[in-house]
């Protein structure tokens, strides 16, 4: 892919998308390389920031919190890492610690969940991890970022040395203390701190009667601080050892900074690495404030924009709590180049930047607030000409840059370029203009360029009418309320609504009347019908749309009704065909009945038995019987539909198998979460919900209410945590 000029990221305000996630970045480097953010340049390295970007994002909503990645620069340490013979500072080496442990936890926390965020992981195995770095500083500086007493044997025998002599110096000070303060030589605080050392502090009038070295005096001169002669000759040997100490600290840190020195490429990746993952929060955070999402990349050339929000637009109405209107606008092979007319302020501007600014942002590596079905392409150029192109410097009018712009759109002109051209063909005598403005258009469409055009000319919005793989669009306007409804309509040019707008500003229509007097009537006529159409087709789409709501709904109440006259059918069928077998059976049961009643009366067996067998014969003589054949063919049949529902009972069975084993490696898979008491939890293969009492090492006692049972927190989910 081709780099993407300045002029085109300038036109589309892609600087103050960058300002705004700087601001969204925790670190002084991440601000800093946030906003040398430019256009990706190949396919693969797009794909993959923008799924790091998008696992990022998931990671928000999620249990599964990315560790801290927070660090303080070094780069003024790796400077002088790369000086020989020089020493970094304690507060340097901090700093490397503290970023090699934040790589540590980072590797770990990808490694575990290496299923979840398999791009950053992939990311992170490409940092090789030094344990060396971090056990070298611990062993020197503790975590107060003091030298360790045993960083070194000399060390630790100064520092025993200076302890015992600060407390012959504490006992020599008290002791003096002790002696002058019976005595009225002291005022009222006795003593002092001067230059870390210990004074007492005299009236300035006895100055002469205590022993010792005046250390200062007073602002007002009162009272003079001086050092105790007996804690004089301690302290000499203090300032010594203090030097002492000082060396090997400096000879310690020496040694130290010569260790880590041939680390310090490792430290520039880690540093590079936990930039990378500061900007890629802050993409997360930007993409979360305003809806954005990673839609599907194709290599079919197809742009699908639903609901596609202009991200700076977006985000500053929902701070004033305005809405904002989204835009649906699609460029493919069959539909390569889109030309929008309509009035001024409709909008058309604003979706010329949206569709611009959008395609920048996702070759730069951030979402975008589009909806989910919504499929984007990567262009190698994209060029752009909006706005007031006029240059002072270069003493060139605005047409006169214009067309140097269109000379520079030309040479880079292809299929893979996308161009967005605002106010197409304006700036000279509009025939003149539009005829060369419609030449331009025709070598973009040759070269199968893919772009969106505004223009008022009525010529370019013909050509686009007769060009096949060109399209006409509107932006909606109200024509009553001569207000926008920034809504894009694909199909139909626009009208610009010129004199409507000039008489709703206020233009009295005198001179409105003789402006239309001055142009030529076919003109007046052409526009009063586009707008006139234009109209209609804003009714035509409002009407569409609701007979397309009652036929849905009609087709909804047709099918309803349908599986319910089937549904009573079959229930009739079956109610008459059990009315017909009851008729039948209480018929039988008076024959039976007459016959027992006769048997009653005479007590004849043979008359009974009679009786019987003639209603017996009499009912089988209703029954067909079966040939072999036919009998044969039932159990075939009857086998065949055995057969075919065990075949469909073993797909089900087999599906539910499938089923229960993902839930069982998601619920395996997923990170046990830490029980606490009063946490509302049931059994993984339970329905009753308790709460739980006591934990215990692995076992949790848990009260549902009528009674209470101990098992292990393996068995149990969280259900509610204690708030």
């Amino acid at each position: 892919m081709g780099k993407i000029h300045s002029k085109t990221l300038q036109d589309l305000e892609f600087d103050t998308v960058l300002e705004q996630l700087s601001v969204r970045c925790n670190t002084e480097l991440g601000k800093v390389r946030a906003m040398g953010i430019a256009p990706l340049s190949d396919t693969e390295s797009i794909h993959r920031v923008l799924g790091q970007t998008s696992e990022y994002l998931s990671s928000l909503i999620s249990d599964n919190r990315i560790p801290n990645h927070g660090f303080d620069m070094i780069d003024g340490d790796l400077k002088l890492l790369k000086i020989e013979n020089t020493t970094l500072e304690i507060s340097g080496f901090r700093r490397i610690g503290a970023i090699c442990k934040t790589i540590a936890e980072h590797k770990k926390f990808f490694k575990k969940f290496k299923e979840y965020f398999p791009i950053l992981f992939e990311a992170s195995e490409e940092i090789q991890l030094n344990l060396e770095i971090p056990t070298h500083i611990d062993a020197v500086i503790d975590r107060f970022g003091e030298i360790k007493d045993n960083a070194s044997d000399k060390l630790f025998n100064i520092r025993q040395d200076i302890n015992q002599v600060k407390g012959k110096i504490n006992q020599s000070f008290a002791s003096a203390l002790n002696t002058y303060k019976t005595s009225d030589y002291l005022d009222d605080i006795k003593e002092s701190v001067v230059d870390n050392r210990r004074v007492l502090a005299v009236k300035a009038m006895y100055r002469k009667k205590v022993r010792g070295t005046v250390m200062g005096s007073s602002k007002t001169g009162s009272i003079v601080y001086i050092e105790p002669e007996t804690a004089l000759k301690y302290s000499r040997q203090l300032n010594n050892l203090e030097f002492d100490e000082r060396e090997e600290m400096q000879r310690i840190l020496n040694e130290l900074t010569n260790r880590i020195r041939p680390f310090a490429p490792f430290l520039s990746e880690y540093q590079d690495f936990l930039a990378h993952m500061d900007i890629t929060a802050a993409k997360a955070k930007y993409a979360s404030e305003m809806n954005a999402l990673l839609p599907r990349i194709n290599e079919d050339r197809k742009m699908i924009l639903n609901d596609a929000y202009h991200p700076l637009l977006y985000l500053s109405n929902k701070l004033k709590r305005e809405k904002t209107y989204p835009q649906t606008i699609e460029l493919h092979p069959e539909n390569r180049i889109i030309v929008i007319s309509g009035p001024n302020a409709g909008g058309k501007s604003i979706t010329l930047k949206t569709i611009g600014l959008l395609q920048l942002m996702l070759q730069s590596g951030l979402l975008i607030p589009v909806h989910e079905r919504s499929n984007m392409c990567l262009f190698d150029k994209i060029v752009t000409d909006i706005g007031d192109n006029q240059s002072i410097e270069n003493h060139l009018s605005t047409y006169s840059y214009r067309l140097k712009n269109m000379n520079n759109f030309l040479r880079k002109c292809n299929k893979n370029t996308l161009f967005l051209i605002d106010e197409f063909g304006t700036g000279s005598d509009p025939e003149l203009g539009g005829a060369l403005a419609e030449a331009f258009l025709e070598v973009f469409y040759e070269r199968k360029a893919y772009g969106v055009i505004t223009t008022h000319y009525a010529n370019l919005k013909a050509l686009a009418n007769e060009l096949p793989h060109c399209t006409n669009a509107n932006m909606l306007f109200n024509s009553k309320t001569l207000e926008p409804t920034f809504q894009l309509v694909l199909g139909q040019a626009g009208s610009s609504f010129t004199f409507e707008v000039a008489q709703k500003n206020g233009i009295p229509y005198s001179l409105i009347n003789k402006a239309k007097k001055k142009i030529e009537r076919g003109k007046i006529r052409f526009d009063a019908t586009i707008a006139k159409l234009q109209k209609e087709r804003s009714k035509m789409a409002e009407t569409g749309s609701k007979l397309h709501k009652e036929e849905l709904k009609a087709r909804e109440e047709a099918h309803r009704l349908e599986t319910l006259n089937s549904k009573i059918k079959s229930k009739l069928e079956n109610y008459q065909e059990l009315y017909d077998h009851n008729q039948r059976m209480i018929y039988l049961g008076n024959k039976v009945n007459t016959a027992a009643e006769r048997y009653f009366q005479d007590n004849r067996k043979r008359v009974l038995v009679s009786d019987l067998l003639r209603i017996v014969e009499m009912e089988n003589s209703k029954r067909r019987k079966k040939s072999a054949k036919e009998v044969k063919a039932a159990r075939v049949k009857k086998a065949q539909v055995i057969q075919e529902v065990e075949k469909k009972v073993k797909v089900i069975r087999q599906k539910k198998k499938v089923a229960k084993q993902k839930a069982f490696v998601a619920k395996k898979n997923k990170p046990r979460p830490v029980f606490k008491i009063g946490d509302r939890v049931r059994l993984m293969d339970g329905k009753a919900v308790g709460s739980i009492d006591n934990l215990e090492k692995n076992k949790a006692i848990v009260n549902y209410g009528l009674f209470t049972t101990n098992v292990s927190v393996d068995q149990l989910e969280l259900v509610e945590a204690k708030k």
